[in-house]
């Protein structure tokens, strides 16, 4: 699918928000800048929007690793995963503990080894045109009928 605007992953994310569940797990995968934070942001927006809380500036969580966002009774957990060097230190950082409930946005998913059986992987990519980008996903466990159509 290709995006042309951002009202159109705006879209996408609502169709997103509207599967997604209090322990789910969205993996981000493509190049620096090419659109995974901007989907990170609307996805958590949407959310806020629907729970009729004040929406946050959502900023990548690059240096921090994580930011943690709270929504009633849950979390969103937004994870940068760029500087990390391998599984260990994915590990070491608690992702998939199962302590409290959080839905798990993480970008650079590329590191994770050992992945959550439900889980929605989005594969962003560069188009020829400066503002459109590719979008694919892959939906595995409870996601794997998704279609963002």
């Amino acid at each position: 699918m290709i995006i042309k605007s951002l009202d159109q992953l705006n879209k996408i994310s609502l169709k997103i928000l509207s599967k997604v569940s209090k322990e789910d797990c969205i993996l981000l995968f493509g190049e620096i800048g090419v659109g995974k934070t901007t989907l990170t942001r609307a996805l958590i927006n949407n959310f806020q929007q629907q729970n009729k809380e004040n929406v946050s500036e959502v900023l990548s969580p690059t240096f921090n690793i994580v930011y943690e966002y709270e929504i009633e009774t849950f979390k969103i957990m937004h994870y940068d995963l760029y500087r990390l060097k391998n599984e260990k230190e994915v590990q070491q950082l608690g992702v998939f503990d199962q302590n409290f409930v959080s839905i798990k946005i993480i970008e650079w998913a590329e590191i994770i080894k050992n992945k959550p059986q439900d889980r929605l992987e989005i594969y962003l990519a560069y188009k020829k045109e400066k503002n459109e980008r590719k979008i694919e996903f892959k939906g595995f466990g409870k996601w794997e009928k998704f279609n963002a159509i």
